[in-house]
């Protein structure tokens, strides 16, 4: 399986060797391991079983930050021991991430709070089958319930020819940039699949994208549009050549430097394209993965394939896009609700 490219790459491997050197854990977070049942061991040893088990490392990453928070909040307690948790304890937890303020003064959102506490009960769960615990303490914790929040406005396809519009075609960059952005609006893919993409993955005959490890580690095949086609075409034959410094690189697009990008790059890339286009605050990567499912929609495509499009696990995700496309609804209304058929309003024009 290949790793993270990147800052990302580099990220996780300095957190790697932080954790291992010379065969010999190494902890720098000081967290008290002398007991058999110590927090921070079986800690260790859940994220271990979770790569043995074949997570995404987003995923690994995201649980070790939960499990992170709730270990500093034990320690400030002289909690080091799995004995010691209980379900008041965790409830306690709880009420503290609702009341936590980030540095902004602003509060966890539902979602982060959701995260953190269902990643402490899956991991006690998992102690629990461990024999490390006799009963599980979380086992009736209950999760906040989830806000049910619309994403905003797609763009309209003015507002796209915009965005699209941004980059230089002059410049060799810019050939670059538009190719990625045409990319993003054609397949709907996420920042991180199309930071993974390589050259082997993209079949010019039948127009379509190998998506290689998507979420949840998941393949998929999706379409390209043809206009997004000549645009990937004409940068990987004239533009980059001139960035590739190692034939070995099979990433499809390049940084300045002659590396992958990471995604985190992408979204400011993209955030700046949208501002110089007039769509400030709009949003970023994602926005244009919304745009692409919203103007499929009001075209006719059946969700389902949608779904497939998106790399979506349930149909229930994709369906929020029938929740927001509001043409289709005004199109009901009009030949349905009876002010909708009123030919004027008396005193008017």
């Amino acid at each position: 399986m290949a790793g993270k490219r990147g800052i990302a790459g580099a990220r996780l491997l300095a957190r790697r060797s932080q954790d291992t050197k010379g065969g010999n854990a190494a902890h720098a977070d000081a967290w008290d391991r002398s007991s058999a049942d110590g927090l921070a061991v079986w800690r260790d040893s859940y994220l271990d079983q979770l790569g043995a088990r074949n997570y995404s490392e987003g995923t690994i990453e995201g649980r070790r930050d939960s499990i992170k928070v709730f270990l500093n909040w034990c320690a400030e307690r002289d909690l080091a021991r799995a004995v010691q948790i209980t379900r008041p304890i965790l409830e306690a937890y709880q009420r503290w991430l609702w009341k936590y303020q980030k540095a902004d003064g602003k509060r966890l959102g539902w979602s982060t709070q959701r995260q953190r506490v269902s990643t402490l009960k899956d991991w006690f769960k998992w102690m629990t089958k461990q024999n490390v615990l006799m009963h599980n303490p979380a086992s009736e914790i209950e999760l906040p319930r989830m806000e049910k929040r619309l994403p905003g406005s797609a763009l309209t396809l003015a507002q796209i020819e915009a965005l699209l519009a941004v980059p230089s075609v002059a410049d060799p960059l810019g050939i670059r940039d538009r190719a990625m952005l045409e990319l993003f609006y054609s397949c709907g893919l996420r920042r991180t699949e199309l930071c993974q993409l390589e050259l082997p993955d993209f079949n010019t005959d039948r127009r379509t994208i190998h998506v290689r490890r998507g979420k949840g580690k998941k393949d998929r095949v999706v379409p390209v549009g043809e206009r997004a086609v000549q645009w990937i075409e004409k940068y990987v034959v004239e533009v980059r050549p001139r960035l590739c410094l190692d034939t070995r690189t099979q990433a499809i697009f390049l940084t300045g430097y002659g590396g992958p990008f990471n995604p985190d790059v992408v979204s400011r890339m993209v955030s700046s394209f949208m501002e110089k286009a007039g769509l400030a605050g709009k949003g970023s990567c994602h926005m244009l993965r919304h745009t692409c499912a919203t103007h499929m929609l009001e075209g006719g495509a059946d969700i389902r394939y949608i779904q497939q499009l998106l790399g979506h696990e349930k149909l229930e995700t994709t369906a929020i896009y029938t929740e927001v496309n509001i043409r289709q609804l005004q199109d009901v209304h009009a030949r349905c609700h009876p002010s909708g058929r009123l030919a004027s309003v008396p005193g008017t024009a």
